[in-house]
C-alpha cells in the first residue's frame, strides 16, 4: 500500500470513454514529505510518516521544528503514518511524494471526517418515518421517535436505542474509488463518486497493492 495526504477541492462531472457523464470529486494529493522513517530495529515496526500543508513556524513547537528540520523541510500542518508498502519499495527520509505514485484507472480508498450536522432528530439521523399521519389530532408527532418500549418492565431505556443526538463529524472511508483523471502539474486527481467531508477538509488517499 502507498498513499498521500491531501485536501478535498470540490465536486464536478466528466465524460467517460463511452460518453456517459460521471459524477466525480476533485482532490489535491500532496506533495507530501517523508518526515520520519521507522524501522523494526529502532521502533519495533516499519512505517513512514508523511507531512502535508505548510504551517507557520510561530505556530509550531520547538520539538516539532527540530523534527521537520531533520527532514530538511518546513513545518507541516498534518502528519500521518503509513505502515504498509509495496513489496521491495522503500521511501527515503526527506523524499517528496506527489500524484505521480498513482495512475489513471486504478482504484483507491479515501478517508476523511464527514460533515458535522449538529444535534438532529431521529428522522434525519436514523431515517425514521415519524408517528402516523397528520390526521387524528396529531399536530406535533410527525417527526417524533414514538414509543421507546420502557414500561413497568424494564423501567429503563436499553443502551443503544436509536434516538436523537449528535450527527456527522465521524471518520468515514469510501473504498474502491476509481481515478478518472490526474493533473500532475497541479497535484490534482479526479475520482469517481463522493468523498467524505466539506470542501477544503483533509483526506487520506490510500492505494492497496
Amino acid at each position: 500500500m502507498s498513499g498521500l495526504i491531501g485536501k478535498k477541492i470540490g465536486m464536478t462531472s466528466i465524460y467517460d470513454a463511452s460518453g456517459k457523464i460521471v459524477p466525480c470529486t476533485v482532490l489535491e494529493a500532496g506533495p507530501c514529505v517523508v518526515t520520519q522513517v521507522k524501522t523494526i530495529e529502532k521502533d519495533g515496526y516499519e512505517a513512514i510518516q508523511l507531512g502535508y500543508d505548510e504551517k507557520k513556524e510561530k505556530r509550531t513547537s520547538k520539538s516539532l521544528k527540530g523534527h521537520f528540520a531533520k527532514a530538511g523541510t518546513t513545518p507541516k500542518k498534518v502528519l500521518k503514518e503509513f505502515t504498509r508498502f509495496e513489496e521491495g519499495h522503500k521511501k527515503t527520509f526527506g523524499e517528496v511524494l506527489d500524484v505521480s505514485i498513482f495512475v489513471e484507472g486504478e482504484f483507491v480508498d479515501v478517508s476523511g471526517i464527514s460533515k458535522g450536522k449538529g444535534f438532529q432528530g431521529v428522522v434525519k439521523r436514523h431515517g425514521f418515518g415519524g408517528v402516523g399521519d397528520s390526521t387524528h389530532g396529531q399536530h406535533n408527532r410527525l417527526r417524533a421517535p414514538g414509543s421507546l418500549g420502557a414500561s413497568s418492565w424494564p423501567s429503563r431505556v436499553f443502551p443503544g436505542m436509536r434516538m436523537a443526538g449528535r450527527t456527522g463529524g465521524n471518520k468515514t472511508k469510501m473504498i474502491n474509488l476509481q481515478i478518472m483523471k490526474i493533473v500532475k502539474e497541479k497535484n490534482l486527481i479526479v475520482v469517481k463518486g463522493s468523498v467524505p467531508g466539506p470542501n477544503g477538509s483533509y483526506i487520506i488517499i490510500e492505494r492497496w497493492s
